[in-house]
């Protein structure tokens, strides 16, 4: 048995069983859509721009490339999904060793982070542009979306994607109305799709592009999601999801590239054409737009790049949360873990700002783009061995003709990577031709770490014969040898003078009946409690004492042997103290079953005394 991925929405969707294929189709649409916001975030939207602005048309190809790389990857991961019902990081879990998994952990995170970083800022901005906002105030109401991700997850699955899916259709009505507006020419258009040489600049932006384009956490995402689709484990209900989920993947990524695109002709319509081909600013392209075309242009690209950051960032968080639980075993909290996400966006976004000023954000835009270029070998690779795993894929391998299309795009992203980095760190090297600083060889034992590290994941599934291993945080079943223990004779009551203490203590005499010694313990929880401890003698400790004694008296009146412990301040630490100085065998102790809000009001005593005490803990609520 296995952890199941996002497994608060695995399988949550039904697949009607009749006959109907547009009923089933219906059923298997929105994995890709959600896939698919990433391929039009804020961060798309800087490289466009600095690409149609600076070489007009040009890069149409690598948009269309890119695009296609992107329908193929992506078709990748929903099948190492469906068939082997894995995500991405648990399927990398599985096979790569633990000391290769920490790595690719933190450079997939460093994705997460640059991807959510374009979106902060993207979001930012268009507040601005519509509202005036300044932007630090954007970016403190970006970290809000939280509890809307939240929201949406608790409402199920089939909501959050209804809710992207409306989204992206209101940025395609934008750029739809834009492109009438500024009567773009076909013909530069269809030459732009013809593919043409790179080089400096051009190659930088292209490689934006292809970052900004097939990201690598979408690679993650995406084989978690298409696992909330209940479908039948046969073959045939494999190859029907196979299917289904490419016709979605293609109309979805399709749509993509059609805002993309869109993003690209408009900045080479309006900017490049008029001789502005220095554009790389998304509030310089909206201002020039209101020059050009009047207020509606303007408006409606603000408004979209407001739906942009907003989708973006749901599922941002989602594919971290995928990449956590599947590499590290780690479950935290959703709320926690958006927070964590937001804010290791944020702090960059802000430190940017407030060093170097609001005009460079459009330039950290295109940096966590190229960013996330560089990541992409790490999942890439990865994600072709593993669909070309006769052993685990059976029937559903991919042929040998997908297989060398998808390691010729593999190698082409790499080449293109290795160009770029090689170009700006012999830029970066000459401005000191003479010295060697020792961030300069820092930097240099990092790209040889990295090139060993892509080197490893490439080679080792090829020699490792290893199929089988725990994927789960909590081992696998061993051989049961049953020897049951006696009763125990020294059983603790954890009592707060609550409705649920009745239950609490039945649950504890049903366990060791007339036999056992109890004790009562009661925690004080005042101020001076807190900060005196055993000398306190407020009126709530005297008051919960003589309360203690009554329940000691009802318990002794019917044949029970008792004593009394209070403790005083945090009620976890004092419960805990008391338990492990009296050698009591099994600890009793009611829950009030709150949660959410309340958890982060009133705390979480259970969570907390679970790890700090050695014996059994039997919860009542």
């Amino acid at each position: 048995m296995k952890e199941e991925s996002l497994s608060e929405v695995h399988s949550s969707v039904k697949i009607p069983t009749g006959k109907n294929k547009w009923r089933k189709f219906v059923a298997f649409v929105g994995p890709a859509y959600l896939v698919s916001v990433g391929y039009m975030d804020p961060g798309n939207w800087a490289t466009d721009i600095a690409g149609g602005s600076a070489f007009g048309y040009q890069l149409l190809w690598v948009l269309l490339m890119s695009n296609l790389m992107a329908l193929l990857l992506q078709s990748l991961s929903a099948r190492l999904g469906i068939v082997r019902g894995l995500d991405l990081a648990q399927a990398s879990k599985y096979s790569y060793p633990h000391f290769i998994n920490i790595p690719l952990y933190v450079l997939a995170e460093i994705a997460i982070a640059a991807c959510d970083l374009a979106e902060i800022i993207g979001m930012a901005i268009g507040l601005q542009l519509l509202f005036g906002m300044p932007l630090l105030v954007g970016i403190c109401i970006s970290v809000l979306d939280t509890l809307l991700l939240l929201f949406l997850m608790n409402r199920g699955i089939k909501l959050l994607e209804r809710f992207i899916i409306s989204l992206i259709f209101i940025i395609g009505a934008c750029f739809f109305t834009e492109m009438v507006i500024v009567g773009p020419s076909f013909i530069e258009i269809g030459k732009g799709l013809i593919p043409s040489s790179l080089h400096a600049n051009a190659l930088y932006i292209a490689i934006g592009i292809i970052g900004a384009t097939v990201m690598p956490h979408n690679l993650y995402l995406h084989s978690s999601l298409v696992q909330t689709r209940a479908i039948k484990k046969n073959p045939s209900g494999l190859k029907d999801a196979i299917r289904y989920n490419f016709i979605d993947s293609t109309i979805a990524l399709n749509l993509a590239f059609f805002v993309n695109a869109a993003i690209l002709i408009l900045a080479a319509s309006a900017f490049h054409k008029n001789g502005h081909t220095a554009v790389a600013e998304i509030q310089d392209a909206h201002s020039l737009l209101s020059n050009l075309f009047g207020n509606l242009a303007p408006t409606l690209f603000a408004v979209a790049l407001i739906c942009s950051g907003q989708s973006s960032t749901v599922t941002g968080t989602l594919a971290g949360q995928v990449i956590m639980e599947g590499y590290l075993n780690l479950r935290i909290r959703p709320w926690l873990r958006r927070l964590l996400t937001r804010l290791l966006a944020v702090i960059p976004a802000m430190l940017t700002i407030f060093y170097f000023g609001e005009s460079s954000l459009g330039k950290l835009l295109v940096l966590s783009q190229v960013v996330l270029s560089l990541q992409l070998g790490f999942a890439v690779i990865p994600l072709i061995h593993f669909t070309s795993d006769k052993f685990h894929m059976g029937e559903f391998v991919i042929g040998w003709k997908i297989k060398c299309i998808a390691w010729i795009s593999a190698i082409l992203i790499i080449s293109l990577n290795i160009k770029l980095v090689g170009q700006e760190l012999t830029a970066w090297l000459a401005k000191t031709p003479n010295v060697w600083s020792i961030g300069e060889i820092l930097v240099l034992i990092l790209l040889v770490f990295f090139a060993l590290l892509l080197l490893y994941i490439f080679i080792f599934p090829f020699f490792n014969n290893q199929k089988e291993r725990n994927l789960l945080p909590h081992g696998t079943a061993v051989e049961l040898v049953l020897k049951i223990p006696p009763k125990p004779s020294y059983i603790a009551i954890a009592i707060d003078f609550s409705k649920v203490d009745h239950q609490t203590i039945a649950a504890a005499l049903q366990q060791g009946q007339k036999e056992a010694q109890y004790i009562l313990i009661h925690i004080v929880e005042t101020v001076n409690a807190l900060y005196s401890g055993k000398s306190s003698d407020d009126h709530e400790s005297r008051q919960d004492l003589i309360n203690l004694e009554k329940y000691k008296s009802d318990m002794q009146a019917q044949g029970y042997t008792v004593k009394l412990e209070l403790g005083y301040g945090n009620p976890a630490k004092a419960i805990a103290e008391i338990v492990n100085s009296s050698g009591v065998q099994l600890l009793v102790l009611g829950a009030h079953g709150h949660k959410g809000i309340k958890d982060i009001v009133f705390g979480t005593t259970l969570d907390s005394l679970r790890h700090k005490i050695a014996i059994p803990m039997l919860i009542i609520r």
